[in-house]
């Protein structure tokens, strides 16, 4: 719907939130206002595997996910809101809702193709999750809708405003370390990696192609140390899984290196990327000076660190739960804490050249 205000033509859309905690709202935003599409896995995901048919390992409905925030399990991994939710809040935007959110369709302050248990990779855990490939698919499905809509002129406008947020890896590199699977280690470390950030890259080219401009990465953190990596690590106590720190810092440098590439050679690409690695250490090592009592064991699990995915009760296990989520890093085996991604977050948008280069994403959203 277009309306006319102050002299400003805005697009205007109906945002639909069905039930526990939401309710009707219209949103209005102005031409020039950038919208936010995000690709990726659990650390972005804000819901989309309640809407596909996969197990419940690869969801987070139920308790005590949510518990913190939403107040009940909206399907984030964590206790409330995750990194894609604090941007849009920087960016005056709403919580961007899943793609196969029932009965949505407006798009027009983007939309969260991001899938827990998601990788680079269309082969890992095929048929459970929405891979990145699959991810294209829907963006360019909402780019046709967007067309029919609002005309070729609009649409133009708004997918070359808007920003490409991408976090994808994680699942990629925890299948190689974690199944030990002959095929996956039957691949160098280097060419392992060059094939998931190729993956990524090329889903980048497809959506340059389509329009798309501005991209904000979230790099690997420091994978070895998270806890459910951690508990299978055979040196001291308190030690790292270094085969898959090792996999993250290579991801790292791939990514950096084949983003300047593209600098160099697409028309108009501008992109963030955000250094996780250092940030995540520095959380861990230090929880104290960040306001956490708990940088190395989760909240929400069983075993050392509980690093065993078991949060929740996963498939009938018992679990342990902390009495304050938020003095933890990290909320369960592998996901953090509405705190942590909220420092997270804030790198993303306000980062230095310390943390985020060559622009903040605050600085993506007014170019």
């Amino acid at each position: 719907m277009m309306v006319r205000k102050d002299g400003v033509l805005m697009l205007c859309a109906m945002i639909i939130f069905v039930g526990r905690g939401y309710s009707a709202s219209e949103k209005c935003v102005a031409r020039k206002q950038a919208a936010l599409f995000v690709f990726g896995a659990s650390l972005f995901d804000v819901g989309s595997n309640n809407y596909i048919n996969t197990v419940r390992n690869a969801r987070a409905n139920f308790w005590p996910y949510g518990e913190s925030f939403f107040k009940y399990p909206s399907g984030r991994f964590s206790n409330g809101r995750v990194i894609p939710d604090f941007i849009a809040e920087y960016a005056d935007l709403p919580f961007t809702l899943p793609y196969a959110y029932p009965n949505y369709q407006q798009y027009t302050h983007g939309v969260n193709f991001a899938s827990g248990g998601a990788g680079a990779l269309v082969e890992l855990h095929k048929g459970y999750v929405t891979d990145l490939k699959t991810q294209l698919e829907n963006f360019k499905n909402v780019n046709r809708l967007l067309r029919k809509r609002h005309g070729d002129s609009e649409t133009k406008n708004l997918v070359s405003n808007a920003i490409y947020l991408f976090n994808i890896g994680f699942n990629d590199y925890s299948a190689r370390v974690l199944q030990n699977s002959s095929l996956l280690l039957s691949y160098t470390p280097e060419k392992y990696v060059s094939m998931v950030v190729g993956n990524l890259t090329r889903v980048v080219k497809e959506i340059h192609k389509i329009g798309g401009r501005k991209f904000g990465f979230l790099g690997m953190p420091p994978l070895g140390c998270v806890p459910s990596f951690r508990v299978h690590a055979n040196g001291s106590e308190g030690s790292c899984l270094e085969e898959a720190s090792t996999l993250a810092k290579l991801h790292n440098t791939e990514l950096s290196e084949k983003l300047h590439k593209l600098e160099r050679y697409l028309e108009g690409f501008k992109y963030s990327v955000t250094h996780y690695y250092d940030i995540f250490m520095e959380l861990m090592n230090f929880p104290s000076k960040y306001g956490f009592k708990e940088g190395k064991v989760a909240c929400c699990g069983s075993g050392p660190y509980r690093g065993y995915y078991t949060c929740g009760g996963r498939l009938g296990k018992k679990y342990e739960v902390c009495e304050n989520s938020n003095d933890h890093v990290f909320f369960d085996s592998s996901h953090p804490t509405e705190r942590a991604n909220q420092i997270f977050a804030h790198q993303m948008w306000f980062g230095t050249s310390n943390s985020t280069v060559p622009y903040n994403l605050k600085t993506l959203f007014q170019l």
